[in-house]
Parts: structure tokens; C-alpha cells; sequence
């Protein structure tokens, strides 16, 4: 793993942190191969992960230093991208949920980082951008896709063409960001829902985040046949029955709106 990796695991809670803060955590192939790594080890090990930075920004994106050295040709800039999705994949596709915690830069390839987990709390120091077509350059870690659905075309068009910078209320108005917190505790609340969520019964997890993205590619009828499966298979797990038992016996707190204090 890389040097410019961490990965911790409390309890349920596998955390993956870029730690390369001089650079304000700019990715590198090493570091990309190094998440893939942890992902795949949380996958194994944990039933939540969440993906964190060292220092003050998330990540400002490719490491453009190093992609400058490498731009020998196009052949060159094909595998970096798919190794970009392969690894990236391990968190959007993988068997566990993920939540990032955001803040400061969170640009170009940070950004869809971000998008490959299935939750993203940002504090109120995280801005957002694709600064591509300023670099000469286009997504090529899933952006186009992960980032398109959270934004949609016509926001995501406008962020690449023009450079706008989204602060953290615009990006949890733009659908890009599902929480924002004061400065400095986006961590502090991602653990909070990872924990939430690690008491979820894990087939229910997988079901939700392996099953509900791909709902967007089928017809109104394949939709709602793959919904009767994920259901079937949700409710084959283990503690199902229990947990049913639970609720209908009035061991179980009942659903009810959190009272601000």
C-alpha cells in the first residue's frame, strides 16, 4: 500500500485516508493502485467504509506533475483511466457501502473519488469543480458517469465548460453532497452514519448500493423484475427474521424524525 494511503479499521468501520497533504492530496498512480488495495481489504474485513483525507482538502485531483512525465501517448493515457475505473469500482460496485467525508478541494479527480462512494458528508470548506477542459484534459475516473447522475448533464456541462466552483450548500442543492456540517466535523458525522448504517442488515446494504444504481439502465418492466430478486435476496438474510420479530414485538424503536437539540 501506498505511503500516501492509511487504512484503519474500528469495529465495523474500515476508514481509508489520502495522506499526502503537502500536495493537497493530488492522485497519483501509486495512490490509486493503494485505494483500489484498501477498498478490496474493507470489502473483507468491515460492513461500512469511509474514505477521508489528511490535512485541509479532500484532494485536488490528478496529480498533473506526474501525468505531465507520462504523456509520452494516447496509449498511455488509456490504461491510466481504466485503472482509475477498476479501482474506483471496488468502492461504487463493491460489496460494502461507503461514505466519504469532504472537505477544502475537492476537484477533478477528488471529486470523483467522492462520487464513487454512496454517501459524501462535506463540511463548510469544501468546493467542488472539473477543471478539465482548463488542463486540456477530460474526466477519466468515472466522472462522466458517477458525477452526471448526481448533477445531471446540463450541471455537469456547465462545470467542465465554464469552471465554476460549487461551495458545499450549492453542491448539497445540486444533489452532489447528501450532508454539510460546520468546518471540521464532516469526519466526526460520516462515522456517526457509518455506524448507523454497519447495523443494517448487510444484505439489505449490498441490495441498496449494488442494485439501486444500475435500476437507471433498465426499462420500466426489467426494473421491476430486478426489484423482486433484490428483495428476495435482502430478505433471505440471516437476521431478517428476527429483525422482523423485533419490530413486531416492540423491541425495535419505532421510525421518527431526529429532534435537533
Amino acid at each position: 500500500m501506498s505511503a500516501h494511503v492509511t487504512y484503519a479499521l474500528e469495529g465495523p468501520v474500515a476508514l481509508i485516508g489520502l495522506d499526502r497533504a503537502d500536495k493537497r492530496n493530488a492522485l497519483s498512480e501509486e495512490m490509486i493502485a493503494a485505494i483500489g488495495e484498501a477498498a478490496t481489504r474493507a470489502g473483507e474485513e468491515a460492513r461500512v467504509g469511509i474514505l477521508h483525507s489528511h490535512g485541509e482538502h479532500f484532494s485536488a485531483g490528478l496529480d498533473l506533475a506526474e501525468a505531465l512525465r507520462t504523456r509520452d501517448t494516447a496509449d498511455r493515457l488509456r490504461p491510466r483511466s481504466r485503472r482509475w475505473h477498476a479501482a474506483f469500482d471496488r468502492i461504487a460496485r463493491g460489496p460494502i457501502p461507503f461514505v466519504a467525508a469532504l472537505g477544502g478541494a475537492v476537484i477533478g479527480g477528488g471529486l470523483e473519488l467522492a462520487a464513487a462512494a454512496h454517501i459524501r458528508v462535506a463540511d463548510e470548506t469544501a468546493y467542488f469543480a472539473l477543471p478539465e477542459a482548463q488542463r486540456g484534459i477530460f474526466v477519466g475516473g468515472g466522472g462522466s458517469v458517477r458525477i452526471q447522475r448526481l448533477l445531471g448533464t446540463a450541471r455537469m456541462t456547465d462545470l467542465m465548460l465554464t469552471g465554476r466552483v460549487l461551495r458545499a450548500d450549492e453542491a448539497e442543492r445540486f444533489n452532489l453532497v447528501q450532508y454539510v456540517t460546520p468546518r471540521g466535523e464532516a469526519l466526526a458525522r460520516a462515522r456517526q452514519l457509518a455506524e448507523g448504517i454497519a447495523a443494517n442488515a448487510p444484505l439489505s446494504n449490498h441490495a441498496i448500493t449494488s442494485g439501486l444504481p444500475r435500476m437507471p439502465d433498465l426499462s420500466h418492466d426489467d426494473g421491476l423484475f430486478f426489484e423482486s430478486l433484490l428483495a428476495a435476496y435482502a430478505a433471505a438474510d440471516a437476521g431478517t427474521a428476527g429483525r422482523l420479530r423485533d419490530f413486531v414485538e416492540k423491541r425495535a424503536a419505532p421510525v421518527a424524525p431526529e429532534h435537533s437539540s
